[in-house]
């Protein structure tokens, strides 16, 4: 910025408005008063903000905050066939009354089977966001599988705080509620943030369902994702919510998927939901402590899982065609959310289902 420094420092803009043009055009505070003293060399708040409009700060935080993401846009390689042709596809807009392995979208949103879900759940449905349509995913594969009923039994990985054991237990469904053991999850921040279930008691939701059926119905024990014990077996279906992404690796993520198919009865679901990068087939962001998942994944994790003897069901990967699809929400995070920037890459969540195969 260029200021003129031939004029009294009495004549200059205040330091309140220095402060307040920081805050209001690049959105963050000063960093010290150097550079409060720097912005207010200015001779009027008219040079002020002509110089603010000016800098790429201002036109990056205009572009981020008042715009959205405009860069983003449907990559042509969700349009992409997979490789292995016999992979079951299908691209259309996404349908809770229909589903399949889906990316989260909108319009999911808008159906009536959504607010129906959310009641039972307790979530509110006009809320757009990506972990409330988890839930309602989850809920509605089972309930078009037909596994929604008294005698069933499900379980559950890194439940959290999760609505969805009482959701199924309301159904009469036995559920064994799992999460990692405490030492797994120490330095992570898993422990202080409210979404890790060391016992039972954080699940009950007794405006939901009666404390003496929660207790008939729903059980809790610590399991290592990464180790599943082989006690854990003979399930009608198991589920996770946004969780293998958390296992080290992308590896460690795909890896799990197969191994919780062990936990289930022949013909039985696996149902799970992860992240999913919407920017690049190519490059991903891959930490110990996340991971984004791309579609040549999942692709390689449903050929390698129908080579086992497994039936997944279709991948489709419509990203939706609504307002809030067209969204990118960025730090600190708010609503919409259905999509996200996470280490530059847009990404949003993706369901999988797969059926065990009968002859295992």
């Amino acid at each position: 910025m260029l200021v003129d420094k031939s004029v009294p420092s009495s004549d200059l803009v205040s330091r309140e408005a220095a402060i307040w043009a920081i805050r209001l055009f690049i959105g963050r505070d000063p960093i010290n008063d150097d550079e409060i003293n720097f912005h207010r060399g200015h001779v009027s708040l008219d040079s002020l903000r002509l110089a603010f409009a000016r800098t790429v700060e201002f036109r990056n935080f205009y572009t981020k905050k008042v715009v959205g993401h405009p860069e983003w846009a449907v990559p042509l390689f969700l349009l992409d066939p997979s490789q292995n042709l016999s992979l079951p596809r299908r691209f259309q807009s996404p349908s809770l009354t229909d589903p399949c392995s889906q990316l989260c979208t909108e319009n999911q949103f808008l159906e009536p089977l959504h607010s129906e879900l959310c009641e039972m759940m307790g979530t509110n449905p006009s809320h757009l966001h990506r972990k409330i349509w988890e839930f309602t995913w989850i809920a509605a594969v089972l309930r078009k599988s037909g596994l929604l009923r008294r005698g069933n039994k499900g379980l559950g990985f890194g439940v959290g705080l999760e609505p969805l054991p009482v959701f199924f237990a309301r159904h009469g469904v036995e559920v064994l509620a799992t999460d990692a053991p405490n030492a797994a999850i120490e330095g992570h921040g898993w422990e202080t943030t409210g979404q890790h279930a060391s016992s039972l008691e954080p699940l009950r939701r007794p405006q939901l369902l009666d404390n003496n059926q929660f207790d008939k119905l729903v059980s809790f024990r610590p399991a290592d994702m990464n180790n599943i014990s082989g006690d854990l077996k003979g399930f009608d279906f198991c589920w996770s919510a946004c969780c293998f992404e958390h296992l080290g690796s992308i590896e460690h993520g795909l890896t799990f998927v197969e191994q919780s198919l062990k936990t289930l009865r022949p013909g039985g679901l696996a149902i799970h939901t992860t992240e999913f990068n919407l920017s690049s087939n190519d490059a991903t962001f891959e930490h110990p402590s996340l991971c984004l998942f791309r579609k040549r994944d999942i692709e390689a994790l449903y050929d390698r899982l129908i080579s086992a003897g497994h039936k997944p069901w279709p991948l489709n990967f419509h990203p939706g065609t609504g307002p809030a699809d067209a969204y990118i929400d960025l730090p600190p995070y708010g609503l919409p959310h259905l999509k996200l920037e996470v280490a530059s890459y847009a990404t949003t969540s993706i369901g999988l289902v797969i059926q065990k195969g009968a002859s295992f």
